[in-house]
């Protein structure tokens, strides 16, 4: 799975297609995949975004890689999914997001 060299960064530039993990405030791991993640993350924030997130916040971004197409952005987006929750939780901790957003 490849990684973002710079976590420090929150937001990939617009226009750059990703996938991502978004972590809810029940605990649990939502992925998708869009062209601009800090529009895609505020809509699921105003409950805009997937059925799954409403209702599920504080949302928070977990973790993203970028992707060169939008296809490459759809397929890294159901690797996502297909992880166990171990696995997506390594993926997470490895990244270092969640890290740095800690109090």
């Amino acid at each position: 799975m490849p990684r973002h060299d710079h976590p420090s960064e929150k937001f990939p530039p617009r226009g750059i297609c990703c996938a991502y993990l978004i972590r809810c405030g029940d605990g649990t791991l939502y992925g998708g995949w869009t062209v601009d993640l800090a529009r895609r993350l505020e809509e699921h924030r105003r409950g805009k975004g997937a059925r799954y997130t409403r209702g599920r916040g504080p949302l928070r971004l977990a973790y993203w890689e970028p992707c060169p197409s939008r296809g490459e952005a759809l397929r890294a987006e159901i690797r996502l999914k297909a992880l166990s929750k171990e696995e997506k939780e390594a993926l997470v901790k490895a990244f270092g997001l969640e890290e740095e957003e800690a109090p």
